[in-house]
């Protein structure tokens, strides 16, 4: 109801149990609860301050190959059930499947794989029988009847609790609350990100209104700090369900104030009966779903489109499979920004040129170069990573007695090359050259002058606004210079 997607479930994770995990071995079960609504605090601080917003900068080929990333893993954690043996130990989902297709040679169940058939047949005819079919329900309840009526002997559900946990406040005290901070500080910011990306993936699946990202925080601060008075974990938007969601039809946020219900209905009335399904039937629909998240045409167009976005999809996906989805998210964007800053660089030039804009013959204006004064004109985004190789350009000039650097088309200079361009008019001063500085911005003059790069030049008075000034004051250094 308080969150900020119209399609988004949420609940406990694989993700979230890795980080509760040794939080319950160091403190026990008792501290589960009391982080989980420092975290759910933690969450409503966070949209109150609107960070929510932030989730925009994460480029679009990381959200992408997170979606396969998280496709892919769904799929093979999937394969244990789907394939009727025991899930082997591990922590890596990739290699815990590995595992059990191998085992499968010895102990599968070709019993599972016939419901994983039942249960992707029911699933695509379905909706040729009726639209509006509620297609995954329909397919666990054709297999679990078949299943049931066969007598095959196959993992189920389960037995489920019979009622709900008496809400109470968990105690804790003021040490406690210390020392569980850095841990409840790690559970908001994975409930953050994986929520506001699951929400992000649901936008790219529906033909809804894109999720409001501060709100989302807020509402999922709210759900984990109800959730723990219950006895619950803390939990996120869950990117298998949401997907489920989307693919059965949701389109509003009934939906899933619908699976909640449906749930408490279970829980007190349905669970002899759901204890019944089979797991192979649950894997299969997770397997279709995960399937269907991956966008074949979108993944084609940004593999298409440069090798850098091709490249940071597939290292997210890689990450994200490999190790986890906040280290995936964490390598996917620092890639992206480095191979930006890398664009970014080579964007930035330094181009010597004849001084068109003064109002002088075209004679006197070819007598410029010839005169030994030569002008460069700096353009784009001028920051570190361009400096070096500014600096071997602009240096190798030869046979001239003034350079001109025109920085007014100047977008963007940061300390580090203003440094550079200091030490670049150090050179070129002491090879008895000078340099003449025309139409900098003030922020930019300013710098200069922070970092010392103005007090290398021979003259304070070598700053110019005006292009016709600088060329004069050029041609009297080289007339001092000829005399």
């Amino acid at each position: 109801m308080f969150g900020g997607s119209n399609v988004q479930v949420s609940g406990p994770t694989g993700a979230m149990t890795v980080v509760l995990v040794p939080i319950l071995a160091l403190y026990g079960a008792g501290a589960v609860p009391v982080v989980g609504i420092m975290a759910g605090l933690m969450l409503l601080g966070a949209a109150g301050a609107g960070l929510g917003r932030y989730l925009a900068f994460i480029p679009w080929p990381v959200v992408e190959g997170f979606t396969v990333g998280i496709a892919v893993i769904i799929f093979l954690q999937q394969v244990p059930a789907a394939l009727g043996v025991s899930k082997p130990h591990g922590e890596n989902t990739a290699a815990v499947a590995f595992r059990a297709i191998g085992n499968a040679f010895d102990h599968g169940q070709w019993t599972a794989i016939a419901v994983v058939a039942i249960v992707i047949a029911s699933m695509i005819l379905a909706p040729k029988v009726h639209r509006a079919a509620p297609t995954s329900l329909v397919a666990v309840v054709i297999a679990t009847i078949v299943a049931q009526m066969a007598g095959w002997d196959l993992a189920q559900v389960g037995k489920l609790p019979a009622s709900l946990p008496t809400p109470s406040f968990p105690s804790f005290s003021a040490d406690q609350i210390s020392n569980l901070f850095s841990a409840a500080l790690a559970i908001a910011a994975l409930a953050a990100i994986e929520s506001l990306l699951s929400a992000k993936v649901a936008d790219g699946m529906a033909d809804t209104t894109p999720h409001d990202p501060d709100r989302e925080l807020f509402g999922q601060g709210l759900a984990n700090i109800a959730a723990p008075m219950f006895g619950g974990m803390p939990a996120t938007g869950a990117i298998a369900r949401t997907a489920v969601n989307v693919r059965a039809g949701a389109r509003t946020r009934v939906a899933s104030i619908v699976h909640s219900v449906v749930l408490i209905l279970v829980v007190f009335f349905g669970g002899p009966l759901v204890a019944r399904i089979p797991l192979a039937s649950l894997a299969s629909v997770l397997m279709v779903t995960a399937v269907r998240m991956i966008e074949v045409a979108t993944l084609t167009s940004i593999l298409r489109s440069t090798r850098s976005d091709a490249a940071v999809l597939a290292l997210t996906a890689v990450a994200t499979i490999a190790f986890d989805l906040i280290l995936a998210v964490e390598i996917g964007v620092a890639l992206a920004a480095i191979l930006a800053l890398r664009a970014i660089a080579q964007s930035a030039t330094a181009t010597a040129e004849p001084i068109t804009n003064v109002e002088i013959d075209a004679s006197t204006e070819a007598a410029l170069l010839h005169d030994h004064i030569v002008a460069y004109r700096l353009d784009g985004a001028l920051f570190f990573g361009a400096a070096q190789r500014f600096l071997t350009e602009l240096s190798a000039v030869s046979d001239v007695r003034v350079v001109i650097l025109r920085l007014s088309q100047l977008q963007v200079l940061d300390a580090t090359e203003a440094r550079a361009l200091g030490d670049l008019v150090a050179e070129l001063e002491h090879r008895g050259v000078t340099v003449l500085i025309k139409g900098t911005r003030p922020d930019h003059l300013r710098l200069l002058g922070t970092v010392g790069a103005l007090g290398e030049l021979a003259d304070e008075r070598h700053v110019f606004t005006d292009l016709d000034a600088a060329v004069a004051h050029a041609r009297i250094h080289v007339q001092r210079s000829a005399a």
